[in-house]
């Protein structure tokens, strides 16, 4: 791996570590993190009582680039991978969804609740 592709892996983990603890201090509790599956990888699977999230997190060096981190086709590949696992995660009668938190210096965490809608 790259230096610079090293540094990428290490501030995205870094953020996923920001985004756990802001969820946290919102009410959530974290049940896993970096889940992989043969469809992709979840970075964080939260619940807030009966309510299962799979949280798709992005980190850009500037606000500016925040608009385009996610897209449909990586929201897709969450979704996908969310349905492999999701009732290792969450009972019957969970909701479930799937969200994105936005991560850049100098701003708040911006939470995008059910970001995926098929």
């Amino acid at each position: 791996m790259s230096p610079k592709r090293e540094r990428a892996e290490q501030r995205g983990r870094e953020g996923e570590a920001e985004a756990a603890m802001w969820l946290v201090n919102q009410g959530w509790r974290i049940l896993a993190e970096r889940v992989k599956t043969p469809r992709g990888e979840i970075d964080l699977i939260a619940r807030k009582g009966a309510l299962v999230a799979f949280v798709e997190v992005k980190w850009r060096a500037h606000a500016a680039a925040l608009a385009d981190a996610i897209d449909e086709r990586r929201l897709t590949r969450v979704a996908a991978a969310a349905e492999i696992i999701a009732y290792d995660y969450a009972a019957p009668d969970d909701d479930l969804r799937i969200d994105v938190i936005l991560l850049a210096p100098g701003c708040p965490p911006t939470h995008i609740e059910n970001a995926y809608q098929p």
